[in-house]
């Protein structure tokens, strides 16, 4: 985006402060910015766009709060690295309006260091697939609840399996769908709210949910819109594929005639002794030949065959 479309987007965010619009609404206009706008000292000084975003920080809805304050402080640091940069680059003397050269480096001196990107300065140490709140240290007790906190747990472990999101805007995420399902639920711990944290916390956590896990932390899916998803909604595209394959199969398995099968006491399992077998007959070879009789246990489930 060139500055006269981020001063845009700049004055429709205000706009829908001013008017209260849905969240949503909001999100959607931080997301085309995160997406489109590469920070610079002189955009954000004449689009004055961080001063709007930053007043975002302190909005109601936590969703929209925690992106704010992480394209924030995404800005700040990206800033910080091209002025860093542009200084190391420039010669000695410049600062004092003299020309003198920089003195040659000699063979055995040290590079400068290079900034460390923000992202780095993020990193806590721990593999992605073991994050949760108690490898990062999380103090999860934030709503005066045991059993409500002890939702916002789950719903961190959830958000943090995979991520390399800072824990304070994790812990931001989860509590924000921990507060969507306790709105849904009327502002109580019911069994319908208890049921709802299982299924996103069980959703979160299947290695499959990696797209689900990055749409709701960015914001992508906002926490009201997630606390009513189904499970059907929440499958990855991989995942539904495979059930609907599954599915499909096991139709047409249910269209194809099967063998009545009956129930006798004269055969035993060779495995549990029980006399409860089911068979079934069917010729096998040739015509002359006995049919084989294929028999289960109705007790535990072992199989065999004779004839």
């Amino acid at each position: 985006m060139d500055h006269k479309e981020v001063a845009l987007r700049g004055k429709a965010i205000s706009k829908a402060i001013e008017e209260k619009e849905p969240s949503a609404s909001i999100l959607k206009l931080l997301n085309e910015l995160k997406e489109g706008i590469k920070p610079t000292e002189d955009l954000l000084r004449q689009t004055k766009i961080g001063v709007t975003v930053n007043k975002l920080r302190q909005h109601a809805d936590p969703t929209v709060a925690s992106l704010a304050t992480r394209m924030v402080s995404k800005w700040r640091d990206e800033v910080k690295i091209i002025k860093a940069a542009a200084a190391a680059r420039k010669p000695v003397g410049a600062a004092n309006g003299t020309s003198s050269p920089a003195p040659v480096p000699s063979k055995t001196a040290s590079p400068a260091p290079t900034p460390a990107p923000a992202a780095a300065k993020q990193k806590h140490g721990v593999a992605p697939e073991k994050r949760n709140h108690k490898t990062d240290n999380v103090k999860y007790q934030v709503t005066g609840d045991e059993q409500r906190d002890a939702s916002v747990r789950l719903m961190y472990d959830g958000l943090a399996y995979m991520s390399e999101e800072p824990p304070a805007d994790i812990l931001k995420s989860a509590r924000a769908v921990e507060v969507a399902v306790y709105d849904n639920a009327g502002n109580r711990v019911t069994d319908g709210y208890k049921i709802k944290i299982r299924s996103l916390f069980s959703n979160l956590k299947n290695k499959s949910s990696v797209h689900l896990r990055k749409r709701v932390q960015s914001g992508e899916i906002p926490p009201q819109r997630f606390a009513t998803m189904t499970a059907k909604e929440m499958k990855s595209d991989e995942r539904r594929a495979a059930d609907e394959k599954l599915e499909k199969e096991n139709m047409n398995n249910a269209m194809v005639a099967q063998v009545e099968k009956s129930i006798s006491k004269e055969f035993q399992c060779g495995k549990c002794k029980q006399r409860m077998v089911s068979y079934s007959q069917a010729q096998t070879r040739s015509a002359d030949e006995p049919m084989t009789t294929f028999c289960e246990c109705m007790n535990c489930g072992n199989r065999w065959k004779f004839s």
